[in-house]
């Protein structure tokens, strides 16, 4: 806002267009962040043999450490697969950004004209059972020894978009997230505060949590 009062901005810039900058920054990095993690979470809760797995691998890796750093990030398989699972029944953005054809193209036998404009559902698409056995299951095994990614070119597996439109902070969020999950279960054991865990979804551009989740944590 200083620099379109100034002019310094070097460009045209309104009131509306920083409102949609706020938007974006709040949208696609904030909420999409803690979201994840909260299902991450949710689902070990829900899973305590794979939590126990997954606590297993990250206290064998870091050892006596105060903390997990990124040089132990290289080692998580079972947790980067737990990472994995939680986003494809959880997907950081459920329904991508618009996208708009630029020919006629046709798919499946129907045909879609120029500059229609595109929505894909992540979401459906990763859980769809033609591609994933047993698909509202939780299983991170599903993705050891499994050469599937998020980068895009698995069009299974898209929480991250894909090609030229995919999220551009991909890497900063996946070090992000694998770096405080792995401390959360490095350094704490976790326990519900007496009472079952519901998995209802809120609404939103990401999609978080209906309730609050809610845990206690015991230093390890």
């Amino acid at each position: 806002m200083r620099a379109r009062e100034d002019g310094t901005a070097g460009f045209d810039l309104s009131e509306n267009d920083i409102i949609a900058i706020v938007r974006d920054i709040t949208a696609t990095a904030t909420d999409t962040t803690f979201n994840t993690l909260e299902w991450i979470m949710s689902e070990l809760m829900k899973n305590p043999n794979v939590m126990a797995k997954a606590q297993t691998e990250i206290r064998q890796i870091a050892g006596k450490k105060t903390m997990v750093t990124e040089d132990d990030l290289n080692q998580i398989e079972y947790i980067r697969a737990v990472i994995k699972e939680a986003m494809r029944l959880h997907p950081p953005a459920p329904v991508l950004v618009p996208h708009e054809s630029t020919t006629t193209v046709i798919i499946h036998g129907y045909e879609i004209p120029p500059k229609t404009k595109l929505i894909v559902n992540a979401w459906a698409i990763a859980r769809d059972p033609q591609s994933w056995e047993a698909p509202e299951e939780f299983r991170p095994e599903r993705f050891l020894g499994s050469e599937v990614d998020f980068r895009g070119n698995d069009f299974q597996f898209i929480p991250f978009g894909e090609d030229r439109r995919m999220c551009p902070a991909i890497n900063f969020a996946m070090v992000t997230i694998e770096l405080a999950i792995a401390n959360l279960l490095y350094s704490f054991d976790w326990r519900l505060p007496g009472r079952d865990l519901d998995m209802d979804e809120g609404v939103g551009l990401s999609v978080p949590r209906k309730n609050p989740l809610y845990l206690i944590a015991t230093k390890f």
